[in-house]
This record gives C-alpha cells, structure tokens and sequence, in this order.
C-alpha cells in the first residue's frame, strides 16, 4: 500500500488539502499523512536533522488534527496516519476526545503515530517540559488505552488524573486503533518493542547510509524488545516514511518504493515536502508513483 503525506507544509498549505486527499485516494492511495511542527526558531537551540537551522517550510504548518479531519471527510478509503504528533506538546485527554472524534468521522480509519519531539524551542512555545519527554509519551498511552478500552475511564498518574467517568464515545476501531511509534534510538526502538502496535521508520531520498542499510538492526532492537516482555514481534507492523530531499526525481523515489517492497516494506507513504511546493506538482508525483 503506498500512501503520502498531506500538503501541510510550505505554501501547499494554502492550496486544498480535501481536493489533494480526494484525488490521490481515486488514484489508488492506500493511506494520508501529517506530521506535527509547531514554530520555526530563527535561531533554534537545535537545528533540523543535524543541521544549524530550521527548514523554510516549516514556517507555515497547518494543525495536524485539523488536516486529518479535512481529509476523513473527503475520503472513503484511505487510513488516516500521523508522522508523528509530539505526545508531550498535548494534554493527554483532549487529545483523546480528539483523536476519538477523528475515527469517529472517518469510519475507524486513524492510525495514531507519536514521538517526542527534539525541538528545546518548540516545547518552551508549548509549554511543555522537554525533560522526561519519554515518560509523558508513555503515560499518554496509558490514558489513550484507558481511555479507549474501559467506560467508566479511570487513571491516575503524573500528569493527568481521571475521576471515575462516563465516556461513551469510542472509536470504532475496537479495543482501540493501533498505536504507532516513531523511533530510530535504541530508547525509541525499545519502547516499540514494548508497548507499540506498529513501528514509523523512516528512510530518504536520495539513500543515505543510515537510511535503508539501517533498517533490519533498528527492528532487530525492536524484535528482541518484545520477545523480552512477551510479545510477538510479528504482531508489529511496519509503516515506512519515505522523505524526499529537494532536487530528487520521480524515478529516484520509485526506485526507493520497488527496493523496500522488495525487501518486504509492503506499508510506505512518501513525503514530497521538499521536493515540491504546489499542489498540482504533488498530484502529478503522486500519479506517477501510482502508476508505476
């Protein structure tokens, strides 16, 4: 199943997210994608993966909740992922009336996906305290399972403290919709070992030598992971993200696609941020891709 990211980012913001969801769905689009960016530090304490700065695209971001929403209502189909929602920028319970609503609308179609973030400066903005980021991840999964799984919800923990309440809007995914972690640490890729429904990885185009080469040693930390607390690793399904660089072709990605397939990455969406910046431009690469 190949799927793609929203056009959230950059100036395809602006242009129409149901019409882009709409179409690559009657392309043939198995899933849809957002990812989550809250400001754009013009002098980030950390850079953008490895660098000193922040991408210009992510200077206009819309709200990945939003995005998600506009296109379960303008698709049929298609799952409804996300690449990842920072877990420690929310407060847990909102976020699962939101997240509900969602699978709500689209006919149990989300796939939740989160992580922790990296940015010092977006969770300053937030609010939110970047130190111990990996415990507030894993307690909103315990509110996120509590909340999905028991009516009436109950939970006490460090942040978030439920009374005994009624909650009669569930998913309709049941027990729950599958949780999706991202991770490329061994911290990260133990946590979906242990507690995940499915893995977010992650490779580029062009390749890079920690891209698809590091892929079976990141899910050997995972496998192992879950073997030790008694799951079983085949029980974790794989999404592969696709990032495409900017000045990267068509045939490159595809080539990319035909690769991991080969290697049984049967679940990929692709991420045309930078490598286009208007709406008919990702049409056009998604038809391509589709099509072969």
């Amino acid at each position: 199943m190949l799927g793609f990211a929203l056009p959230q980012f950059g100036k395809s913001a602006y242009e129409d997210v149901a019409r882009f969801a709409a179409t690559v769905e009657g392309m043939g689009a198995g899933s849809l994608w957002v990812g989550d960016r809250l400001l754009a530090p013009v002098r980030p304490t950390v850079g953008y993966a490895g660098s000193d700065t922040i991408p210009p695209e992510f200077r206009t971001s819309l709200d990945p909740l939003v995005a998600l929403t506009v296109a379960a209502t303008a698709t049929r189909t298609a799952r409804l992922g996300s690449n990842v929602l920072v877990a420690p920028w929310y407060s847990p319970v909102p976020l699962a009336r939101q997240l509900t609503s969602i699978d709500v609308i689209s006919g149990g179609r989300l796939l939740p996906g989160f992580g922790i973030g990296w940015s010092p400066d977006e969770f300053r903005a937030a609010g939110a305290p970047f130190r111990r980021r990996g415990a507030h991840l894993d307690e909103l999964l315990e509110v996120l399972d509590a909340w999905w799984t028991t009516n009436p919800v109950e939970y006490e923990g460090e942040r978030v403290s439920i009374p005994p309440s009624w909650v009669d809007l569930q998913p309709v995914q049941r027990p729950r919709p599958p949780i999706y972690l991202g991770g490329f640490t061994t911290p990260g890729l133990k946590r979906v070992g242990e507690r995940a429904d499915g893995w977010l990885a992650v490779v580029q185009v062009p390749a890079r030598t920690h891209g698809m080469a590091a892929l079976p040693r990141q899910r050997a930390i995972i496998d192992e992971a879950a073997r030790a607390v008694g799951r079983d690793p085949a029980a974790i399904h794989t999404f592969l993200r696709v990032n495409v660089a900017a000045g990267s072709t068509v045939e490159q990605v595809a080539e990319t696609v035909r690769t991991l397939n080969d290697d049984g990455y049967g679940d990929i969406f692709v991420d045309l941020m930078f490598a286009v910046s208007d709406l008919d431009s990702h049409l056009e690469w998604a038809e391509r891709l589709l099509t072969g």
